[in-house]
């Protein structure tokens, strides 16, 4: 019977000790598991969720598209188009993602819990349907419809999140939001990303007169902009300053965007080279 006893014991030490080592490692784990350090958006986020200004530059931004379409109905000024432009029904091309919806709450999820973006996570926030709109854009853009002008959404969005965004749009009251006029983000043969969205304009312009382009990066914009580094950005914003505010019009976003990507060189930063990207007195 002692024999059994200390058997018995001894079971059980080995478990408990196995137990609290497995405990101790896997608290060991998570505790020095990589987070991602996303206190550098704070200020970005509550600006774009707290700040009047950065609602009065959001309607700013609605109020002059506002102002240039109904100039694009002037008589004198169609006149000025090439004939085959002024046969074209018009189109008003805009991005989704902080151009027409907000999804700061999902930003602001990732700074609170130090998680670094996830293709997962982002469609999950995307599924919930929760992104409220942009001060400003569903007056604008139903308005443009109400003048029977075409309302593109082209954004970078993945195609397996489509039904989710057409009914985040309509939830948030975009009138003549559907499957035509939401154009996601492709793949090419290697199931690569294609994330440019000249092949996109360039389809709309086949049968629509674009008006007006709107979006929060300059990418949304034009093709001259992608891949470029900051000073080349610098260049072709000065080339094109003529159209800011006429043809092409941006919403702020200091969260993220091309703008932070062209500082890298199109690598992943880190907070030491953030720092060094500072310009000091």
């Amino acid at each position: 019977m002692k024999i059994k006893r200390d058997i018995y014991w001894l079971a059980v030490v080995l478990t408990v000790g196995f137990g609290t080592y497995v405990s101790v490692r896997v608290s060991t784990a998570q505790q020095t598991a990589p987070a991602q350090d996303n206190e550098y958006s704070v200020g970005a986020v509550l600006y774009m969720q707290k700040a009047a200004e950065y609602r009065a530059l959001a309607f700013q931004a609605f109020n002059i598209a506002h102002e240039r379409l109904d100039a694009d109905f002037d008589k004198k000024n169609v006149k000025k188009l090439p004939k085959d432009q002024q046969k074209k029904p018009r189109a008003v091309v805009v991005d989704i993602d902080e151009t027409v919806l907000d999804n700061s709450p999902e930003q602001a999820r990732r700074i609170v819990r130090h998680e670094a973006f996830t293709a997962a996570a982002w469609y999950a926030w995307g599924d919930m349907r929760k992104a409220k709109a942009i001060p400003g854009a569903v007056d604008f853009l139903n308005y443009a419809v109400s003048k029977g002008v075409k309302v593109f959404f082209v954004t970078n969005r993945d195609e397996v999140q489509k039904q989710a965004t057409i009914d985040n749009l309509k939830a948030v009251g975009f009138k003549d939001v559907g499957p035509d006029n939401v154009l996601l983000r492709q793949v090419d043969e290697q199931n690569r990303p294609i994330s440019t969205k000249e092949p996109r304009r360039q389809f709309i312009s086949q049968k629509y007169r674009i008006v007006l382009l709107m979006g929060d990066n300059l990418d949304d914009l034009s093709n001259v902009f992608e891949r470029k580094s900051v000073a080349d950005r610098f260049a072709e914003v000065e080339k094109a300053r003529n159209d800011w505010g006429k043809h092409w019009i941006v919403l702020p976003n200091a969260i993220y965007g091309t703008w932070e990507n062209a500082i890298y060189d199109y690598k992943a930063p880190s907070d030491a080279g953030r720092k060094a990207a500072l310009e000091l007195p």
